[in-house]
């Protein structure tokens, strides 16, 4: 059967304390709904319906996948949200329900409640807690067949000692959804329509329920506040760290390392602490990242090292390059082989020549560098005018003297030298020295000046 995804995300979540809905609060840096639907969409799911409700404008501009939008103006249960979706789902699929605010859950867990799914057979997703307080409780009878579900609020005393728990996630075929939930009432300890109540329903009706389990209990951890947040951030990183580690990275410490997107890496990679790896990230063999580094949506070479607090972002490294420490490398920054970007240099759409070395506290700004060239420190190429931006190309093997002001729209021949201190405004030509100051003077018995007495 072909199935649909259902995901609810109308709740507005109070104990955020936050202008936000619940559901865009962000884990992993993308948003906990996002990853909710990445899950969805790893299914291979017909069409995923997602339930808005508070912010709902908020929701449907913040999520740019083809998706369902359902608006439940009332928020009236999670028995109530999913029938608002009822008109849109197709009669002969199966709905797997899911929730904006779980954000762990594993692809492979939905698929294992999908398998256990059919016209005659509700799947349940269930979790054993040490601590269940808080949750539905899944009853069964002395068959160990599920019989219903009874919310916290509604359980009798014994009914409270049951460990295993519902999750909230099912799959089950939407024609008896059709049928199910019109007849649910909202008589009840919290006056909802409890999704829930349709366990009882297909017993009543001869569905067969079956149960699955995540492989770990945090999949089905949900966030209602920032605490919880934070936890799951703690869970998805240490998972990601696991991957790396499993991939021939080497991480100094497991706990402090932040993926926010998709990091791939090669065999003996070493990360050192505190590093944030943000959008597409690629570290090929033998890289090292030290400390408090910052790498968004950029390719490293082989055996290049990126020395501590360090910061790139939409740059192309290729081998052997040396960076940092303190370097800041701007989108449209590429490096050849054997490069150098050294400490409290800043690039941007900056392309730097096979073994080009930008030592130390310099502006390298859309500008091309060749091979073998020297920047000497406190360098800056001057590439805006106020209003425009302007190119600087230096050739092979020049060598850029100190303190220099390089003004574009400039270009600095192969083996061209420029004198420490200059400020160049014109081209310079191949072999030759530039020398652009102001002429040194000298004055004689110069008095310094002296501090003068202020009167109160």
């Amino acid at each position: 059967m072909t199935h649909e995804v259902v995901i609810l995300a109308a709740g507005q979540g109070t104990r955020m304390r936050s202008k936000l809905p619940k559901v865009l609060h962000k884990l992993a840096g993308r948003s906990m709904l996002a990853h909710v639907i990445d899950s969805a969409k790893a299914t291979h799911a017909q069409t995923i319906h997602i339930v808005i409700g508070h912010g709902a404008e908020q929701v449907k501009a913040h999520i740019q996948d083809n998706v369902s939008w359902v608006l439940q103006t009332e928020q009236l249960g999670t028995g109530h949200a999913v029938a608002q979706a009822l008109p849109q789902l197709n009669p002969d699929s199966l709905v797997l329900i899911s929730y904006g605010d779980v954000p762990l859950v594993k692809p492979q867990t939905l698929q294992k409640l999908l398998a256990l799914a059919d016209e005659n057979t509700l799947a349940l997703l269930t979790v054993n807690l040490a601590e269940p307080s808080g949750y539905g409780r899944i009853v069964r009878n002395e068959a160990k067949q599920v019989v219903a579900i009874v919310e916290q609020k509604d359980a009798r005393a014994e009914q409270l000692n049951i460990a295993e728990v519902n999750t909230g996630m099912m799959a089950v075929a939407a024609k008896h959804l059709q049928q199910w939930l019109p007849a649910l009432s909202s008589k009840n300890a919290q006056g909802e329509y409890y999704l829930t109540d349709i366990i009882s329903m297909a017993v009543s009706h001869g569905v067969v329920v079956k149960t699955e389990q995540p492989e770990h209990e945090w999949e089905v951890q949900g966030a209602n506040n920032r605490e919880q947040v934070a936890e799951l951030e703690r869970h998805y990183q240490l998972q990601q760290a696991q991957l790396l580690m499993a991939e021939g990275a080497s991480l100094a410490d497991p706990r402090r390392i932040d993926v926010r997107g998709n990091l791939t890496v090669g065999v003996d990679v070493n990360i050192d602490v505190n590093c944030v790896f943000i959008g597409d990230v690629q570290l090929a063999d033998d890289v090292s990242i030290g400390p408090n580094c910052i790498i968004e949506n950029s390719s490293i070479g082989q055996g290049t090292v990126v020395k501590a607090n360090s910061v790139i972002e939409q740059s192309v490294i290729a081998e052997y390059c040396d960076i940092g420490p303190f370097a800041r490398l701007r989108p449209g920054t590429q490096l050849a082989n054997k490069a150098k970007i050294g400490n409290f240099v800043e690039t941007k759409k900056a392309i730097i020549g096979e073994g080009s070395k930008v030592n130390h506290l310099s502006y390298i700004g859309d500008c091309t560098i060749g091979v073998s060239a020297n920047i000497g420190a406190g360098t800056i190429t001057c590439n805006y005018d106020g209003v425009n931006k302007y190119q600087t190309h230096i050739g092979d093997g020049a060598f850029i003297g100190s303190n220099s002001a390089l003004v574009a729209p400039l270009t600095i021949g192969n083996m061209a030298t420029i004198g420490a201190g200059s400020t160049v405004t014109s081209d310079v030509t191949e072999n030759s020295l530039a020398v652009a100051r102001g002429k040194q003077r000298e004055i004689s018995n110069w008095s310094r000046p002296v501090k003068t007495n202020k009167k109160k």
